[in-house]
């Protein structure tokens, strides 16, 4: 199975990828050449650093905090883990409508008013246990709000890959290989690089990978503002993406980007 690299080492990948220094990355927060010395040295990060090192490597704060195994601060979890279920809904629906379409849904999606959170975001791992490289992506696609179940049926109708939920159990454990195609669909999900989550992750991808298709980075798109909607602000989101299909609307395709 792929060995897990260390956060220093995934951070050293990331400043050779960027060709950065330990001195050049940019932004008026970004972290002192000393700290990230301190990192690529072995030393583990703390909460102020690795919120000011994200935006400087060009992360979601929320991924790098995922990506070191650092408990996720509650501020950066989703707001209700039971809008889960509605905005797997959402996407799928989302992705059949045309490209203005998604674009509206985008737009009233984010105009949609902030409210409070009401209970802490505390989800399960997808198997046993979250271990190594797989359990590391599957804990950055439970942090879109997407469960075993929703991103079984995201993935099917915006990506090739189309397994069952327990399938992503056993990733989640580390008892599967991730694959070429597998970080590829993962990383256009969550919006990232395919070659920058490969290289994080310890896979080697055999070809440069195509650019998502444009229903597919509108789908990341919305599953991240969705992170911030409660329950009954989701299903409405997930009812305004159905209403909004040309008939059938109960219908979804498989894998539906370029087709």
């Amino acid at each position: 199975m792929t060995e897990a690299p260390g956060f220093d080492t995934m951070v050293a990948w990331l400043l050779d990828h960027r060709g950065s220094g330990t001195g050049e990355l940019a932004g008026p927060r970004a972290p002192a050449p000393d700290e990230l010395r301190a990192v690529l040295a072995g030393r583990r990060p703390d909460e102020a650093l690795l919120r000011r090192l994200a935006p400087a490597l060009g992360f979601h704060t929320v991924d790098l905090f995922v990506l070191a195994e650092m408990a996720v601060p509650e501020d950066l979890a989703p707001l209700d883990a039971e809008a889960a279920p509605s905005a797997s809904r959402m996407v799928m629906d989302a992705v059949h409508l045309p490209p203005e379409g998604r674009r509206e849904l985008l737009r009233r999606v984010r105009a949609l008013p902030q409210e409070e959170r009401r209970s802490r975001f505390d989800p399960r791992p997808y198997g046993a246990a979250e271990s190594g490289p797989g359990g590391r992506l599957t804990r950055m696609l439970q942090y879109r709000n997407l469960d075993r179940s929703g991103l079984a049926h995201a993935l099917a109708v915006l990506t090739p890959t189309y397994l069952s939920a327990a399938t992503y159990g056993v990733i989640g454990a580390g008892k599967k290989e991730l694959t070429p195609r597998l970080v590829t669909d993962f990383a256009a999900l969550l919006g990232i690089d395919a070659r920058v989550l490969a290289g994080l992750s310890g896979v080697v991808l055999p070809e440069p990978p195509r650019a998502p298709a444009p229903e597919t980075v509108d789908g990341a798109a919305l599953l991240w503002e969705a992170r911030r909607l409660s329950a009954a602000q989701a299903e409405y989101a997930a009812e305004l993406a159905k209403s909004m299909r040309q008939e059938p609307r109960s219908e979804y395709r498989l894998d539906l980007p370029g087709h």
